[in-house]
């Protein structure tokens, strides 16, 4: 089990990069009792497709050296605890991030599938989509969307293919909101679907 405990902490740090310094904990379940699993020289780990690689996943264990190939996945909990902002007292819905409203702290980044923000002064004038409580970390989704234009604005076109791009101009058939597709009027006439990606900044991948 040290094994399979060892891999999936290798498994963690390698999905999670070098973003910030990371600290991880694995906590192992238990093989289903009723398994009878044939004696094995080597036993091999793994991550089985489509399983995370942190928060509450399972690893994979195979013979590969035995009288009997078997293969069984055992239940772990990976958490990874690294540096990220948390708010510095409670702060209810629709407030403006300012200086002193967030510190830096070591929080459980594996709570939840929504990156933790490390960056505060791309937060500062960010507005809060719902209440957090002191000291709970500041995440991607806690963030309302910005709207970068409205429909009818024109908007700075940026085309991008394998080795080049190409810039021009339209016209936002709907309001451009981050994180959501926006469609575009070109100065052809043709309707393009792309990306906002700044202040009337929509970004098309060819």
């Amino acid at each position: 089990m040290a094994q399979a405990q060892q891999a999936a902490q290798d498994a963690a740090r390698a999905a999670f990069g070098n973003r910030v310094p990371v600290r991880v904990e694995v906590e192992a379940g238990t093989l289903d009792p009723r398994l009878q699993l044939a004696p094995c020289a080597r036993v091999e780990v793994f991550l089985p497709p489509g399983q995370r690689a942190w928060g509450r996943t399972r690893m994979g264990l195979k013979c590969a050296q035995g009288a009997a190939a078997w293969r069984v996945t055992v239940p772990m909990t990976v958490r990874l605890w690294a540096p990220g902002l948390v708010v510095a007292a409670s702060l209810p819905a629709g407030t403006v991030l300012a200086p002193g409203h967030l510190k830096m702290a070591e929080v459980d980044w594996s709570e939840r599938d929504s990156p933790v923000l490390v960056n505060e002064p791309a937060t500062l004038g960010r507005t809060l989509g719902l209440t957090l409580s002191a000291g709970a970390a500041l995440r991607q989704e806690h963030l309302r969307k910005r709207q970068w234009f409205e429909s009818g604005d024109t908007v700075r076109l940026t085309a991008v293919g394998p080795g080049f791009s190409i810039q021009g101009e339209g016209v936002a058939l709907n309001p451009g909101v981050e994180g959501q597709s926006v469609r575009i009027r070109t100065e052809s006439g043709r309707t393009v679907t792309g990306t906002p990606t700044g202040l009337r900044q929509v970004e098309i991948t060819l």
